[in-house]
């Protein structure tokens, strides 16, 4: 990874190299099953297919996540991952593949916004998600994340407005996390109506890729979000992996809705 290279310039390339339907995020939580098992299954991953990771650092009140994903983070969290840790794990994968850090906003604004944007950077991370960080708020996190050449990806949901969609659009940084459904995050039976909609609806907003997660469990289920949008995310059935069958089994998974997204 070249020293100029920005966080933001790797999404990019990322999203506009992938050769498949949509560029593959797989999401692992840091720390899970353990930290040096965190990073085996970012690194097979992106040996399988993975265009990019996001690492989620565990938080004691996870409001976005869903049972599978908050129990790995409760779990990361008694076997004693930290941000630091965490951010060590982020600095090996990124040699491999872009990371984009998901983490809560307490953690952030504890280490104080500047801080916890150079310690990213430094750790090399291309961007964050902040799922509980309104986009009215977000305005000092983006200038530190500017500064430092990150990425602060937001989040639309389907029940966003279009004023709220238009002002989210313009102000985006590596891709729009455009969220499937309401609720929180876990593996679904089919995909939610209205997703061609929703999907449509930000990519007129924004210049920048959109990418969409929640409830994404299945190739079949990637293979149908890869013909709508820039990039899939799948979360809970990644993690589930992990608990069950450590770095191998996410390697098997990642392999195969990579497959499922080939051209």
């Amino acid at each position: 990874m070249s020293v100029t290279t920005t966080g933001i310039d790797r999404i990019a390339a990322a999203f506009a190299g992938h050769g498949k339907r949509a560029a593959l995020m797989p999401y692992l939580m840091g720390g899970y099953p353990n930290l040096t098992g965190s990073v085996a299954a970012g690194l097979i991953a992106a040996d399988k297919g993975a265009d990019l990771i996001e690492l989620g650092i565990p938080f004691s009140d996870p409001l976005a996540d869903g049972p599978v994903i908050h129990a790995a983070g409760t779990e990361a969290l008694a076997a004693g991952a930290t941000p630091r840790g965490v951010l060590r794990a982020c600095e090996r994968i990124a040699e491999r593949v872009p990371v984009v850090l998901m983490v809560y906003a307490n953690v952030v604004l504890t280490a104080g916004v500047e801080t916890f944007a150079l310690r990213a950077a430094s750790a090399g991370a291309a961007g964050l998600i902040v799922p509980d960080l309104p986009h009215d708020e977000a305005g000092e996190l983006r200038n530190a994340c500017d500064a430092e050449g990150l990425a602060l990806v937001p989040l639309v949901a389907p029940t966003s407005t279009p004023e709220r969609i238009a002002s989210i659009g313009a102000d985006a940084r590596g891709f729009v996390y455009t969220v499937s459904l309401t609720g929180t995050t876990g593996e679904r039976e089919r995909l939610p109506a209205g997703l061609e909609e929703t999907v449509a609806r930000v990519r007129a907003s924004t210049e920048v890729p959109v990418a969409v997660g929640f409830g994404i469990s299945t190739a079949v289920q990637a293979a149908a979000v890869g013909e709508l949008a820039d990039g899939v995310i799948v979360g809970s059935r990644v993690v589930r992996a992990a608990g069950d069958g450590g770095a191998e089994a996410v390697g098997r998974l990642v392999a195969e809705l990579a497959g499922a997204l080939a051209s």
